[in-house]
């Protein structure tokens, strides 16, 4: 019992451990207040942490569903627009070549067309020279029968008496009434 009572006088030594103050001994304290800090923190915000990575944990888990998700969709988008554009080259290459093989064979068609009627422009011409040409024949020809008549005519009249104009008509109703008779 001795030191029940030899522990009691001991306090009685201690004159401020019955009061508050302060301890400025920085290294006795701080481990213990971080100690007490970290206990009450471990304590009460465990379940306040524990939800708090939990909902982050599930938003993060949410966002890489929803980025493979729409991953997914823009690899897909990206093939049917690569369909889509190796059909729209195709398309392209095949008008392209309809369209070089139309240019081409219009061309055939504008120069075939066009010999054509150079051909025919020269056969014109040359019908239209060869038919000058005939038409100027035909009056010279006419001139000079005409003076080649007006010649005989003047020549007939100075030279024919009435007795022979009157013979010469004579004649030719002859040859002309024997040209009847052959025609019947």
């Amino acid at each position: 019992m001795k030191n029940v009572t030899d522990s009691f006088v001991s306090l009685g030594h201690w004159p401020s451990a019955g009061s508050f103050g302060f301890n400025t001994d920085i290294l006795a304290t701080n481990p213990i207040n971080l100690s007490v800090v970290l206990g009450v923190l471990i304590f009460f915000g465990k379940g306040v942490l524990s939800d708090l990575l939990d909902n982050r944990k599930q938003r993060i888990l949410s966002t890489i569903r929803n980025s493979e998700e729409l991953r997914r969709g823009a690899i897909e988008q990206l093939e049917r627009a690569r369909d889509r554009l190796r059909k729209v080259e195709m398309e392209a290459d095949e008008y392209r070549m309809n369209g070089y093989s139309e240019i081409e064979r219009e061309k055939v068609n504008l120069i075939n067309a066009t010999s054509y009627s150079l051909e025919q422009f020269e056969n014109y011409k040359n019908e239209t020279l060869h038919f000058e040409q005939q038409r100027a024949i035909n009056q010279v020809r006419q001139q000079v029968f005409e003076q080649a008549l007006r010649g005989a005519l003047g020549t007939l009249n100075n030279c024919l008496n009435s007795e022979l104009h009157f013979r010469t008509i004579s004649t030719n109703i002859g040859i002309l009434g024997s040209m009847e008779e052959i025609t019947d």
